[in-house]
């Protein structure tokens, strides 16, 4: 009796997590008013400042996402390049920098990753002073 008490509580809360998740990107798919959604803009970012990247930069992105964790890297990665690539369009930017890369870092994640931004920043002997203000 214990053990399908157990196991119908452990399936319950299995599916609300799934489910969770699942509605949060439907949410994202859904169209805004412009009749595209958030993913597509994202798509549309990275796809149109896919030539402005240079080795360097990717390896400064790969860098930075290192620790969010291996399940949820490559949906970080997506929607981190997709807002430094809207900064880059939106300054005309002929290439991607550094400057963009953490501008847009700090501006696609929430406040609670930001402490791990930050060390990963000093460890890499970068100046946080000119992106205080995005903190």
């Amino acid at each position: 009796m214990w053990f399908i008490l157990f196991w119908v509580l452990f399936l319950v809360f299995s599916f609300a997590i799934g489910g969770y998740f699942m509605f949060r990107k439907f949410l994202k798919r859904l169209p805004k008013q412009d009749g595209k959604s958030d993913l597509d803009w994202e798509e549309y970012y990275v796809r149109e400042t896919k030539q402005l990247w240079g080795q360097n930069e990717k390896e400064l992105l790969e860098d930075l996402v290192s620790p969010v964790p291996e399940l949820f890297r490559d949906v970080a990665r997506q929607k981190i390049a997709g807002k430094i690539g809207e900064l880059a369009l939106k300054e005309g930017a002929e290439r991607i920098d550094q400057d963009l890369i953490i501008r847009g870092y700090i501006m696609a994640t929430p406040k609670r990753d930001h402490k791990f931004l930050r060390k990963k920043l000093t460890e890499k002997s970068i100046d946080l002073k000119p992106y205080e203000h995005l903190f």
